[in-house]
């Protein structure tokens, strides 16, 4: 099972943001624990399951064991990424 990181590209307050998401929720919930992350955080959205990270943060959860994933280079892996996210929205 493992953790995805995407690129950080997505502008809000000043910075670049990634999502966070993974196999399953108790490893996403683990990983934004491990990375400072509150819970609060957590995006529970019909367009996938996720946590929105700055980029700073983005290099710590590689390091933790992220694995990084583009949609410049990774494309059917990140659909495939999003797709299971999206499967763990909790109406």
């Amino acid at each position: 099972m493992t953790v995805y990181i995407d690129d950080a590209v997505h502008p809000w307050r000043g910075e670049r943001w990634a999502h966070l998401m993974a196999d399953t929720l108790p490893e996403l919930h683990a990983m934004a624990a491990q990375l400072g992350i509150p819970r609060r955080a957590f995006q529970n959205r019909r367009s996938g399951a996720h946590y929105d990270v700055p980029a700073p943060l983005r290099l710590q959860a590689i390091a933790l064991g992220a694995q990084a994933i583009s949609r410049h280079t990774d494309r059917e892996r990140v659909k495939a990424v999003i797709a299971n996210a999206r499967r763990q929205y909790q109406a």
